[in-house]
């Protein structure tokens, strides 16, 4: 491997160590081989974040006659067909092979369309990305579902935030990066089975709300749900990973100078450690409300505390860069639309990664 994939390997694993977002990388070293409703928020009522990204927007997608056709192709089922959020929940886990080293990482996803799209977390489908190029290393990664996680699908990206990969490919070698999860979320969609055979026709999937959240959330109770990895990280990524979902209760709001509510901080519980980031947080009435992007502040909100992006912040800085809310980028032809992101956004994308390390 050269030099440049060396530095690389650095960097992303100094940023997935490093960061709040809770991927939680395993390294072996190898000798070879509410309704929220839609009301306004105001920035003085409650806490401000700090923004990296203004008004420098790629517009790939947005300007892509080809994805916007695709976009309006004919949807396929929608609504929620899972009845638990367990249901729902998967394990992304991806294997980074070099000459010198395997790295694992492991991050949670659940699945927000019964055509079997899932979202989960920019800083763990990257590595989806480097799927696309042996540059730095050999990326493989699946899909894993159930108690313990087995190995059910594998996925292609559907959707990776352009100005993310832009604004982190700068920020991975910095030695306290921000971390405030912004922009911190992806879509992929299950392609086929580990096992060859055929895909569920129906996945059980999560209703969402994006709404935006009124002040008055503050205290509500929620749900937690995802694939913390504390023992898997102690004792070997061989390890059983289990999913957890627990109660809790919204703490605060913050703003990234939207004027809306962007993140919602939810107390300490069972699912706050590392590997949940991805996972979804829930409303009284079961539906996702935020996904879980950092670490909280365990002084103020207690020991598992998190912090989640909202629906809300997804779906405005998608329409932003792709012209499509949240809601109508799940229909359409997802294979094409997949196909199209591959061929004119991952190069891109790779490209940002391999000038800034």
């Amino acid at each position: 491997m050269n030099i440049l994939g060396s530095i690389f390997v650095f960097i992303i694993s100094g940023y997935i160590a490093f960061t709040n977002a809770l991927a939680t990388q395993i390294e072996n070293i190898l000798p070879t081989s509410e309704k929220a409703g839609e009301e306004e928020i105001l920035t003085d009522e409650m806490s401000l974040l700090p923004s990296i990204f203004g008004n420098r927007i790629p517009d790939i997608l947005l300007s892509s006659a080809a994805y916007q056709q695709a976009a309006l192709s004919n949807a396929g089922t929608s609504g929620q067909t899972a009845s638990t959020p367990e249901e729902a929940l998967v394990n992304v886990f991806c294997t980074f092979t070099t000459d010198d080293l395997v790295r694992t990482t492991t991050g949670s996803g659940f699945f927000i369309d019964p055509d079997g799209i899932i979202m989960t977390n920019a800083h763990v489908a990257q590595f989806l990305l480097l799927e696309e190029t042996e540059e730095f290393g050999e990326t493989d990664c699946i899909i894993r579902t159930g108690n313990p996680a087995s190995p059910r699908y594998r996925a292609e990206l559907l959707y990776l935030p352009p100005a993310w990969i832009e604004e982190n490919a700068d920020n991975l070698s910095q030695t306290i990066p921000l971390g405030t999860g912004e922009r911190d979320y992806a879509l992929l969609y299950v392609s086929e089975s580990i096992d060859g055979g055929s895909t569920p026709i129906v996945f059980p999937a999560l209703m969402v709300a994006d709404d935006l959240l009124p002040v008055s959330v503050r205290g509500d109770e929620v749900v937690a749900a995802g694939y913390p990895a504390s023992e898997l990280i102690r004792n070997g990524s061989n390890t059983p990973l289990n999913a957890q979902v627990a109660d809790t209760t919204i703490s605060e709001l913050y703003t990234f100078g939207s004027n809306y509510a962007d993140v919602i901080a939810v107390r300490g519980s069972a699912v706050g450690a590392e590997g949940a980031s991805g996972g979804p947080v829930l409303n009284d009435v079961g539906e996702v409300i935020g996904i879980i992007v950092t670490r909280g502040d365990d002084e103020t909100d207690g020991e598992g505390s998190l912090r989640a992006i909202t629906m809300a912040h997804i779906s405005r800085t998608m329409e932003q860069e792709t012209g499509q809310s949240l809601p109508n980028s799940l229909g359409g032809n997802l294979e094409l639309k997949s196909q199209i992101f591959t061929d004119t956004v991952a190069p891109f994308l790779l490209q940002i990664l391999e000038d800034n390390n």
